[in-house]
């Protein structure tokens, strides 16, 4: 994606409270974005369904809907990167939102230099890191790039964008142990290899919809990373 294209690229703002609406709405569209907002997770709810942003940054806490039910509600129709905004007090709705499928959180107050970076980062990874191989084929696995696609042993899992993104990176070294930092840097990006929680949100997340072989599949190697084996029955491997 061009920066060009990234400027122009439709963000909904949602949060109840009006000031962080208005100075998002002046900040970020001043940046060449094109703005709506909502003050409730229903109406953002709505509005997205009729608009179909690029992006979406939403509040936690609000009312009708919170930020993790409209969470869930946009993964059953759409891969939209979804931005978080929380207090540090909520780390408990910052992990439900991560879990239903948020792609990343900043903690209020926040600096809004840091999250128009994120934007920029998340507008970019929709299309820049996109594998040339239209799908990757390894042991139990199919991974169909384009169609957003993975099957197990011929049976479908159905994932967030996040938990795709991951699972193919790691796929992409099958056997290999892949550190924290470096798999915090490939999926979520340089800002994010302080942030543990992401990665422990999305390897439970993926072990889980994987079934009783999940943690076969994504083994833990203890203070260092995750290794994925490809074959559900194979020992595991040593280096």
């Amino acid at each position: 994606m061009t920066n060009d294209k990234q400027e122009r690229a439709r963000l909904l703002l949602i949060d109840d409270e009006s000031q962080i609406l208005r100075t998002l709405q002046v900040t970020l569209g001043s940046q060449g974005y094109e703005i709506k907002t909502a003050s409730n997770g229903l109406d953002g709810l709505i509005l997205f369904r009729e608009w179909r942003p690029d992006l979406v940054i939403t509040d936690l806490s609000m009312p009708e809907m919170s930020g993790v039910e409209l969470c869930r509600e946009i993964r059953t129709i759409a891969q939209t990167p979804i931005i978080v905004l929380s207090v540090r007090e909520q780390e408990g709705a910052k992990v439900a939102a991560l879990d239903a499928g948020a792609d990343d959180y900043v903690t209020k107050p926040f600096n809004i230099q840091e999250l128009k970076a994120r934007i920029r980062a998340h507008l970019r990874r929709q299309t820049a890191d996109a594998p040339k191989s239209q799908s990757v084929s390894v042991g139990d696995f199919v991974i169909d790039v384009p169609e957003h696609r993975v099957t197990v042993q011929e049976n479908e899992i159905h994932l967030t964008p996040k938990q795709f993104e991951l699972l193919l990176y790691m796929a992409q070294s099958p056997g290999k142990v892949l550190s924290h930092r470096d798999l915090l840097n490939a999926v979520w990006g340089a800002n994010a290899t302080s942030q543990p929680e992401y990665l422990r949100v999305a390897i439970g997340q993926l072990r889980k919809k994987l079934g009783d072989r999940g943690e076969i599949y994504i083994q833990t190697e203890p203070w260092v990373g995750y290794r994925f084996v490809a074959v559900a029955d194979e020992s595991k491997p040593q280096d």
